[in-house]
């Protein structure tokens, strides 16, 4: 008998968008139920980097590139791709640093996106647009545990929406875009009502100790990050998944039985 190969860690980025009108809230997507992760569930927008968010050309085509790190870079660009893909906010500038409420074009066209039929830098070069890194703050970082069968290394950022700022769901991958707060999602969670997997629980627990857009950014420009990997723990009653206790979540220890 032969060990199974480790299974690949694949980049990832997942935006927190959030407003404070009419309240604190967290913009959420519901994945499609045919998609193959997180079929059904509420999500933060999110998913893997692409080829194109590596793209040098960037460079010319983003608000402070210089201030973020190299290898921060490409993870923001998809973060703001994904958002876009799945909700049509795209978190940019015009060059006059004006903000981008979005376009009925960029509309029309974000399916393509999506499909990898029209690069996303060609949409911001189309606009006259500039993404804005600045725009972003990172909030926490998680591994997915090595039983699982796909893994991610998932950076979570925050940012905050302007109101005019529209929200729609892509149809494909989502099926409905809601701003929620993050205490009604885990209460709606804990009801049964919504579908909520483990990561983004414990992140709408942490987004919850906040009361504004202002209060959970400065939290999380002052938390020290550290890096989730959740890990698997016998107990009596049988196995829980663990994370580090320093990580911001406190004291985590979630039976299997309960992991979606």
């Amino acid at each position: 008998m032969t060990d199974k190969a480790p299974v690949a860690i694949r980049p990832a980025s997942t935006i927190l968008l959030v407003r404070d009108d009419p309240a604190f809230e967290v913009l959420m997507v519901k994945r499609h139920h045919q998609v193959d992760f997180a079929s059904g569930a509420l999500v933060f927008p999110g998913g893997k980097t692409h080829d194109g968010d590596h793209d040098p050309a960037w460079a010319d085509f983003c608000v402070a590139w210089e201030a973020v790190e190299a290898d921060q870079r490409p993870l923001r660009i998809a973060a703001i791709r994904e958002a876009y893909e799945e909700t049509g906010i795209i978190l940019a500038r015009f060059e006059s640093g004006e903000l981008f409420h979005g376009d009925d074009w960029a509309a029309s066209v974000r399916g393509e996106v999506d499909r990898g039929e029209r690069a996303f830098i060609e949409v911001v070069k189309r606009l006259g647009l500039r993404l804005d890194l600045s725009a972003l703050t990172v909030f926490a970082r998680w591994i997915t545990p090595d039983m699982m069968p796909k893994r991610f290394d998932t950076w979570f950022y925050l940012a905050t929406a302007d109101d005019n700022q529209l929200a729609a769901c892509d149809g494909r991958e989502t099926v409905d875009a809601e701003w929620i707060a993050p205490l009604e999602a885990l209460r709606l969670a804990q009801t049964g009502e919504r579908t909520i997997i483990f990561p983004t629980r414990m992140n709408l627990q942490l987004l919850g100790e906040a009361d504004s857009a202002a209060d959970a950014t400065s939290r999380a420009s002052d938390r020290t990050l550290v890096t989730v990997l959740p890990k698997v723990e016998r107990r009596e009653g049988g196995g829980v998944l663990t994370i580090p206790a320093d990580a911001g979540y406190g004291a985590v220890e979630e039976p299997l039985s309960a992991i979606r």
